[in-house]
């Protein structure tokens, strides 16, 4: 199982539209088939108006498949273009889960 996360620097004072954005996503995700629930985080320290989107996908070629089927969707597309000028920079991380305590 991997823990995926999706680290977003938003632009000033944009944290509570890149929020709205991603509860709005939730609907495209579903239309899409996606069951995979994620998480959206936001900063409470550290660098500010920082967001996380966080999965869990059962292997690489589960995430691989996933992103394929999403970003060829035309409505995702339209979110994205609309979700992108929120954000200053980004980057992701993929972590194996080998304990759940």
């Amino acid at each position: 199982m991997l823990l995926v996360r999706d680290v977003f620097r938003l632009k000033y004072g944009q944290a509570r539209p890149a929020v709205a954005a991603f509860k709005a996503s939730k609907e495209i995700m579903k239309k899409l088939g996606m069951t995979t629930p994620f998480r959206v985080m936001t900063d409470l320290v550290g660098p500010a108006y920082t967001l996380v989107l966080e999965t869990q996908v059962a292997d690489m070629a589960a995430f691989e498949a996933m992103g394929k089927k999403i970003m060829s969707n035309d409505e995702w597309r339209t979110w994205y273009h609309q979700f992108t000028p929120l954000v200053e920079s980004g980057y992701r991380e993929i972590f194996t889960i080998v304990d759940e305590g």
